[in-house]
C-alpha cells in the first residue's frame, strides 16, 4: 500500500469556469489614467478601495489603477470587447480629448479602424502608453 500523497487527475473540464475578476493596471496617475479610460469607454470610475481607483467594465471585471510614481510603468496590452452600437461613440471620444486611434497593433494605419472577424476594431494608448483595444467582435480562434 502507498503511502504517498493521491493527486487528483485532470477528468475534463470543471463544473465551474475559471474568471477574471480583477486586474492591476499601474499608471503614474491612477486618477488620469483611470478617467481616461472610464470617459472613453463611457464607464464610471468607482470609490478608491485602499491604493486602488476602479474601472467596473460591467461583466465582473474590474481594473484597479494603482499607481507607480516613482518607477518607469511596463506598457502593457488591453482589449475590450464593446457593443457595436457604443463603437462610434467611442471613436469620437478619442478624436474629442485628440487622441490618435489605429487599425492595427503596432500603430502604423493612424485614423483607421479595422473590420476583423466581422466587427470593427482600433488601437489607443492611454496617458501611460498602454496599448488599449476596442472591438465590437472577438477574436475567432482555432
Amino acid at each position: 500500500m502507498s503511502h504517498e500523497p493521491q493527486h487528483p487527475k485532470a477528468a475534463g473540464p470543471p463544473t465551474t469556469a475559471v474568471q477574471l475578476n480583477h486586474t492591476a493596471v499601474y499608471a503614474r496617475d491612477r486618477r488620469l489614467s483611470a478617467d481616461f479610460l472610464a470617459a472613453i469607454l463611457g464607464l464610471a470610475v468607482g470609490a478608491p478601495f485602499g491604493p486602488f481607483l476602479p474601472v467596473d467594465l460591467g461583466n465582473g471585471v474590474t481594473l484597479d489603477y494603482y499607481e507607480r510614481r516613482d518607477e518607469p510603468v511596463q506598457p502593457q496590452h488591453y482589449a475590450f470587447l464593446v457593443p457595436d452600437e457604443q463603437f462610434d461613440g467611442m471613436i469620437a471620444r478619442l478624436e474629442a480629448v485628440g487622441v490618435t486611434y489605429y487599425a492595427d497593433p503596432h500603430h502604423t494605419e493612424p485614423g483607421r479602424i479595422n473590420r476583423l472577424f466581422g466587427g470593427r476594431g482600433a488601437y489607443f494608448d492611454d496617458p501611460d502608453g498602454h496599448n488599449m483595444e476596442i472591438m465590437t467582435r472577438p477574436y475567432v480562434r482555432p
